[in-house]
């Protein structure tokens, strides 16, 4: 199988992306804390691949092609419509919807008219039959690079009458290091198969595909998007990631969380080639690892099948920028932009090779 896999870093220079909420026995109540990963070498500041997913989903909404599909809550679960062949946050991000079977949740679900708007699913014996997606684009949590102490910050609010009310939180300088992968030929590909995580296709929506006149593969007891369909809706996730938005405590740090640093290319397999690629010096600060790239050159080189595009910005750990222009003119597969033009360049590719999404 065919995936985009891509390394991104996010630069924090004061920042608290992602909080945990109150922070028990600190001396005032409302004092809040960033997530951290707590390790022998130290804390670790993190990004839950959850909050990356929420920002990335965010920031695709505002394209204006985006289709995003519509959720519905009950009282302690929520789900999406859960089809993929309308929504394409449905394909690529996945889904799972398994209604509540509670005689009281059925009855509020048949009288909304909210849910109503919904795909209707399966019924068997008087029960909705739940619909599941693996999800085609995978995330890591986005991790310091290094061990830190988060800074906890001192504030009033003063601006009445009286004793000021104090309050704290923490915050991290600090870059942020995560992997993606989007597999390419489950995306647009929808599964009928019995089995958990592959019945992306109820009956319904079976009959939608047929409707729709998607593409059937009998072998894999799938229906899929036709090619053009399918590269659009990788394409503008790509444009989303590139302008990506989104972190907690931007009122008091706006960071910009856009990528800082990309490295991706096309590969036949899921394994990540470049995972080691950059790590951190003894200061804590970013370092490329030349050695590291080069060998994954070599030992993945059958299995890598586009250039591997290395979005660097001008600005950022210039000197270790300078390393990956060095090697890049010694390894022609190697192309050195800005990030933006870096996921340009992918996506330029996959254009000229839509055989990859087969």
């Amino acid at each position: 199988m065919t995936h985009i896999t891509g390394l991104l870093l996010v630069d924090a220079p004061a920042s608290a992306l992602n909080n945990l909420g109150q922070i028990e026995g600190e001396r005032y109540e409302n004092q809040t804390g960033v997530k951290v990963i707590r390790a022998n070498d130290g804390p670790y500041p993190y990004v839950s691949a959850q909050a990356f997913r929420y920002w990335l989903r965010q920031t695709l909404v505002a394209d204006a092609k985006w289709k995003a599909a519509p959720m519905y809550r009950e009282e302690k679960i929520a789900y999406t419509d859960a089809n993929p062949i309308d929504w394409w946050d449905d394909d690529l991000f996945g889904y799972m919807r398994a209604p509540g079977t509670s005689p009281t949740a059925k009855k509020k679900r048949s009288e909304d008219a909210e849910y109503q708007k919904l795909t209707p699913l399966d019924v068997k014996e008087g029960k909705e039959q739940a619909v599941t997606r693996v999800a085609p684009f995978r995330v890591s949590t986005l991790v310091s690079i290094a061990p830190l102490r988060p800074t906890s910050d001192f504030g009033v609010m003063a601006r009445h009458e009286g004793d000021p009310v104090p309050y704290e939180h923490q915050l991290y300088r600090t870059t942020l290091k995560g992997l993606f992968s989007l597999n390419l030929n489950q995306c647009g590909t929808f599964s009928y198969k019995d089995r958990t995580g592959f019945r992306n296709l109820d009956k319904i929506r079976v009959e939608l595909a047929k409707k729709k006149g998607l593409e059937i593969i009998e072998s894999q007891k799938a229906y899929r998007l036709l090619p053009e369909q399918r590269l659009e809706r990788v394409t503008t996730l790509f444009e989303g990631m590139a302008r990506l938005e989104g972190g907690a405590k931007q009122a008091l740090h706006y960071t910009d969380v856009a990528p800082t640093v990309v490295a991706l290319g096309v590969t036949k397999g899921g394994n990540h080639i470049f995972g080691r690629v950059i790590g951190a010096n003894n200061e804590g600060l970013p370092e490329f690892k030349e050695d590291a790239l080069t060998e994954s050159l070599r030992v993945f080189s059958d299995d890598i099948l586009s250039n591997v595009y290395v979005g660097w910005v001008t600005g950022y750990a210039d000197k270790e920028r300078e390393k990956v222009v060095a090697l890049a003119k010694k390894e022609t597969r190697i192309k050195v932009s800005h990030p933006r033009e870096a996921f340009q360049a992918l996506i330029a590719d996959l254009k000229q090779n839509p055989q990859w999404l087969d």
